[in-house]
């Protein structure tokens, strides 16, 4: 025995298109509720987010609507007008998106080629160019008809365009799921031409309901890494500030005090450059991406003086070959250090040497010093290990594809390879 479950004139339970329409509805519900509960993606792309589940929801009604009408009783009017309500809204669908993928920027073009489509079916009401619906209740397509089909070609032909531009040479993976929904929005495009016209269940809203669901995982992924990058980059930060604070910070103004005694010109030299240096520590915690190696440079100069005035017993010398490139802030810096600190301050004639130089496929910058060396396996192994070591070679790995060669020797000495991948070149 079977129970039947009269709604809106039809069978619930022998109805499986009315089953599919509210199982689509139900999906969209529950997007709707993840997104409002989601605290990822920021306010306006869940605004746009929003809107297109809330017009993909009457889209679904505006098909089950005009279906019911046109196995009724002939009403034209309000069948041409679903009808000009969903060729209308379609394209804006997608438009939409490219404001989520683009940020908002230069989509006046899609607005416009959806502002054409809508004015082309809008004289439906007055005129057959686009389609007209007969007395007796027959869709007839016009000369225009097909026009909502090319706009959305056009506009989902773009998207893919945007999508591979945005993040095919970063990530390919990220352009994968937009690629994948553009495609069934077409597929099922191209079912709905080849099923009949009066169908309770459009395959292009079947399409889009998926295509929202998709999306929204997208989106929240992209947020998600998003998040991670800026929960990093505080990580780096933090751990950058207890490498500048205490034992440089203190220990400088100890020498300041010195100098005003004996030498106070020298003290007034040294409380300059001291002052950039700090103004240029803290400008470099705030940048997210690469800086030119030659600012990289010029900070690492400002320690180095300042070092060797506290320390007589040690030399920096420069060999700069090769300085057209980019690099993380805060590379080359605190490696010199921890060649003073760690390697040559216990030396009577303590050097080191910072050289770069082009490679066939790589930028390459060497800091080599005389200094007491030590052992890497046993540095690796320990929890802390030299400063600013695998914080540098993270941020060298992660920011700009390159790598940091650490090679010691006890009593002799330690040399940091840094190379950095040339643009264009090809390994």
């Amino acid at each position: 025995m079977t129970t039947s479950f009269p709604y809106f004139g039809f069978d619930l339970m022998g109805s499986p298109n009315l089953l599919l329409n509210l199982s689509l509805t139900a999906l969209l519900a529950g997007l709707v509720l993840a997104l409002l509960a989601d605290s990822y993606i920021d306010r306006e792309h869940k605004r746009n987010i929003l809107i297109i589940l809330l017009l993909t929801f009457s889209l679904i009604l505006q098909t089950a609507l005009e279906y019911r009408i046109s196995e009724g009783t002939p009403q034209p009017f309000l069948r041409t007008v679903l009808s000009i309500y969903g060729y209308c809204v379609r394209p804006v669908l997608i438009v939409l998106v490219y404001h989520i993928i683009s940020d908002g920027k230069k989509t006046l073009p899609a607005w416009i080629l959806t502002g054409i489509n809508a004015a082309v079916y809008l004289t439906a009401l007055f005129t057959p160019l686009a389609f007209w619906i007969t007395k007796n209740n027959v869709f007839h397509r016009g000369p225009l008809g097909f026009t909502c089909h090319v706009v959305t070609a056009l506009l989902l032909a773009n998207l893919v365009c945007l999508t591979v531009r945005k993040y095919g040479r970063v990530r390919w993976q990220d352009a994968v799921i937009p690629i994948f929904n553009s495609a069934i929005i077409a597929a099922s495009i191209v079912l709905d031409y080849l099923t009949p016209l009066n169908h309770p269940v459009s395959c292009l809203n079947i399409a889009i309901v998926i295509s929202c669901a998709l999306y929204y995982i997208w989106i929240h992924l992209q947020f998600v890494r998003e998040h991670e990058r800026s929960l990093q980059a505080e990580q780096r930060i933090q751990i950058m500030m207890t490498q500048i604070q205490p034992h440089f910070l203190y220990n400088t103004i100890a020498t300041f005090k010195a100098l005003c005694r004996k030498d106070p010109e020298r003290a007034a030299e040294l409380a300059d450059k001291f002052g950039v240096y700090l103004r240029q520590n803290l400008d470099s915690l705030g940048v997210t991406g690469n800086i030119p190696f030659q600012k990289e440079l010029e900070h690492t100069r400002l320690y180095t003086e300042i070092e060797m005035v506290r320390f007589e017993n040690i030399r920096v010398e420069y060999d700069i070959a090769d300085d057209g490139f980019d690099l993380p802030p805060l590379t080359l810096q605190p490696m010199v250090e921890n060649a003073i600190r760690h390697g040559v301050r216990s030396r009577r004639d303590g050097l080191v040497r910072v050289v770069s130089r082009r490679r066939e496929t790589c930028h390459e910058i060497v800091i080599e010093d005389n200094g007491i060396g030590f052992d890497p396996n046993a540095m690796e192994s320990t929890e802390n290990g030299h400063i600013g070591i695998r914080n540098v070679r993270e941020r060298i790995e992660q920011m700009c594809s390159g790598m940091l060669i650490l090679e010691s020797k006890v009593g002799e000495g330690t040399t940091v390879t840094i190379r950095i991948p040339a643009k264009g070149a090809t390994a």
